[in-house]
């Protein structure tokens, strides 16, 4: 019996999912399948999940083909009219072992198994020991949000906003520091909601300095995307005081222009953004800022775009995520009046070209400079910024090397 395929599509929640997913899979005994794990964030990323189940059915003539994923959630009938298609999951069912059980056993399997996402109140149960490379591991504090963005459909496929308890979150972590693992990485949905739902409601903070104090032999903790008017006060009190917190935070900022993130249902304007970057490298000088930014979101004109553009130097981002806005339906936002579709790809290249100038300008920056350096594999690893660093000589996969930074290509540092 041939092991199940699957493809990943998304985010990294998406990947951690889809390894917790391989290991009920196989407790279950299912073989001779295929199994799409599917992302919804735009139509594109919906577009490329329906090619990939195509190419998949061709190369797996007899497998049984399974989609799963936010883009299964949201559009389960999407996939279930797919020809190529047998049976479609949700985000909750995914996460059950009973689930696979059924499948496994193939004892009357209902073609499609989404139930209502919103009626869910407890994070995920089944955890695994981490994720990633031999050397970084992720761990899912968090999944769901409460926030209703305009131009997001994603929860609709995750539902509202669910946390990790602490103590199994501070369990987790200290089995990952026994088995080698040198940096974990917090992630989730909506990372600074972690505790609104728990007892006492504690804040994305808390966790930090928990987890920092009771994992003592844990050399590095990052964290995955926050929202930046979310930050607690303890938050920032470990950026300031905790080493091993890692000097790189990225930020959904989405726009710079007032008007746009009013239309977008962000809580955050301009300003605060722009005072949070500030305050965050005054507490910390050497700390980094990646950032989403979505270019040609309806009602957008140049204006409004020259603010997020100017943005990047206002909060010194080097690590920019852009987004082309397409439209999703269900959403406000494609109800609303639409950007010329040359003019969004315009405005992406513009973006692109800034935030290609600001990682250019970062890593001329780091010549000359020492570094720790987390390796990822025999010829490359990460600063504490993320920032990748290229070396002429092997050096030992998943340790933590210091490094002298000799030059630079156009995306990576020479040591």
């Amino acid at each position: 019996m041939s092991a199940p395929v699957f493809s990943n599509h998304g985010c990294r929640l998406n990947a951690y999912e889809t390894k917790a997913m391989e290991e009920l899979a196989a407790g279950a005994g299912l073989g001779n399948a295929v199994v799409v794990n599917t992302c919804a964030v735009t139509a594109e990323a919906v577009r490329k999940a329906r090619q990939d189940i195509r190419k998949l059915r061709r190369t797996h003539p007899d497998a049984r083909l399974i989609v799963t994923g936010c883009a299964a959630q949201t559009e389960p009938d999407t996939f279930a009219a797919m020809d190529e298609v047998d049976v479609v999951i949700g985000n909750t069912e995914k996460m059950q072992a009973s689930t696979w059980e059924g499948l496994a056993g193939d004892f009357g399997t209902e073609p499609v198994q989404v139930d209502d996402i919103m009626s869910v109140t407890e994070t995920a149960g089944h955890l695994i020991d981490g994720f990633g490379t031999r050397s970084r591991a992720y761990v899912q504090v968090q999944n769901g949000c409460d926030h209703r963005c305009t131009f997001c459909i994603i929860p609709f496929g995750r539902g509202n906003s669910r946390s990790v308890p602490a103590g199994v979150v501070v369990d987790q972590i200290k089995r990952l520091v026994d088995r080698g693992f040198n940096e974990v990485v917090l992630t989730g949905v909506d990372l600074t909601s972690w505790g609104a739902d728990l007892p006492s409601e504690p804040r994305l903070g808390d966790l930090v300095t928990r987890i920092l104090k009771l994992v003592p032999d844990l050399p590095r903790l990052r964290i995955s995307s926050i929202d930046s008017i979310e930050v607690d006060e303890a938050l920032m009190g470990a950026i300031t005081t905790e080493q091993r917190l890692m000097p790189h935070l990225h930020l959904s900022l989405q726009h710079g222009d007032n008007l746009i993130l009013k239309r977008m249902k962000r809580r955050h304007g301009r300003d605060d953004a722009i005072r949070f970057a500030q305050e965050a490298r005054r507490l910390r000088p050497d700390m980094t800022f990646g950032a989403d930014i979505i270019a040609g979101f309806p009602t957008e004109t140049e204006a409004h775009f020259e603010q997020s553009l100017a943005l990047v130097k206002d909060c010194d981002l080097t690590w920019l995520h852009v987004f082309p806005y397409s439209p999703r339906p269900g959403t406000p936002a494609a109800r609303m009046p639409q950007v010329n579709g040359t003019a969004i790809k315009e405005r992406a290249a513009r973006l692109r070209a800034a935030g290609a100038a600001q990682v250019a300008s970062h890593l001329n920056a780091q010549v000359g400079k020492t570094h720790r350096v987390l390796m990822e594999n025999p010829t490359m690893g990460r600063t504490e910024q993320f920032t990748e660093v290229h070396f002429d000589q092997p050096q030992p996969e998943g340790q933590i090397v210091t490094a002298q930074i000799t030059s630079h290509t156009d995306t990576q540092l020479t040591a």
